[in-house]
């Protein structure tokens, strides 16, 4: 069988080293690694890829898109797939950031004590490019899902994109503060009644307050995705993987759980290392946000 060779596709001018070494770690054996990538430049670099191999060795070769740019990833993304036609593919996979694969795990640990179908959930910072993705998963999974941002408008975009994606999803955008600063009152009601909450703003932004979060009366799990102090949720701790909140929330019965970045980074990890792999398994594969989560399903 040819060597397995993986095109690293990012559009900042330095590849990611950290997907660099995790496609090492998933069994890669040759690693191009292309920074600066535009979609007008991907065009030529895929052709290489495609035309190179043949039958049975075209699944050999894969392309991983990534780069700190979401957007300018995505379009990436969407190039990569236009430039193939008929049988002449390569697997590929999109996952800037980690946006993807990070969404998938804070929605995986979250089924894990929480019924998704029906339940409502609060993304706090939704607007960002993970929360994007934890909203859009958590739609598909039939949730009721609020989406706060400290821009209502912000917050009501991304539920307008998400509903053009999923059918049927139930979403409502929720200004996070007052003109006073203070948690708006609308979100109070929202996590009020929330059975799953994930934090998902930008690294070393607190979100929500130990107080707050003892109002949450009703959840069953907290997932904090933020790896930089100060938490986003006050109380949760990085390495947090299924800690019942029974201090934070005494009155609680049964107390709810806590993850942290750490713990959930763990099924990030391996949702990723496992998406490298998938994508030499047929060169059909094509693993975006969705994908990730059905691959991380095994993990759960």
């Amino acid at each position: 069988m040819a060597r397995r060779v993986l095109l690293q596709l990012d559009a900042d001018s330095q590849p990611s080293t950290f997907d660099a070494i995790v496609a090492v770690d998933a069994g890669v054996d040759v690693l191009l690694r292309h920074g600066g990538v535009t979609p007008e430049a991907a065009v030529p670099l895929v052709h290489g890829g495609m035309f190179t191999r043949g039958g049975k060795d075209l699944s050999s070769t894969a392309i991983f898109v990534g780069g700190s740019d979401v957007a300018a990833a995505e379009a990436i993304f969407r190039t990569v797939q236009k430039t193939f036609f008929g049988p002449v593919r390569l697997g590929v996979m999109l996952d800037p950031s980690g946006a993807n694969t990070t969404a998938a795990a804070a929605v995986v640990v979250a089924g894990r004590h929480a019924d998704l179908a029906g339940a409502r959930a609060v993304v706090l910072g939704g607007t960002g490019a993970v929360g994007r993705r934890v909203a859009r998963l958590l739609a598909r999974e039939r949730c009721r899902v609020a989406v706060a941002s400290r821009s209502a408008e912000r917050a009501k975009a991304v539920c307008d994109s998400v509903a053009e994606a999923v059918e049927n999803a139930q979403l409502t955008p929720v200004a996070a503060q007052s003109d006073a600063g203070t948690l708006h009152g609308e979100l109070l009601d929202c996590l009020a009644e929330a059975d799953v909450v994930i934090a998902a703003g930008a690294a070393g932004t607190r979100l929500l307050s130990g107080e707050c979060l003892r109002q949450c009366v009703k959840a069953k799990v907290f997932v904090d995705l933020n790896a930089v102090p100060p938490e986003g949720i006050e109380g949760i701790v990085a390495t947090d993987a299924g800690r019942p909140l029974t201090a934070e929330r005494p009155s609680a019965q049964p107390p709810a759980v806590a993850y942290g970045p750490i713990g959930v980074g763990g099924i990030k990890m391996k949702i990723h290392r496992e998406a490298v792999q998938q994508i030499f398994h047929s060169n059909q594969a094509c693993l975006d946000a969705e994908e990730m989560l059905e691959i991380g399903r095994a993990f759960a």
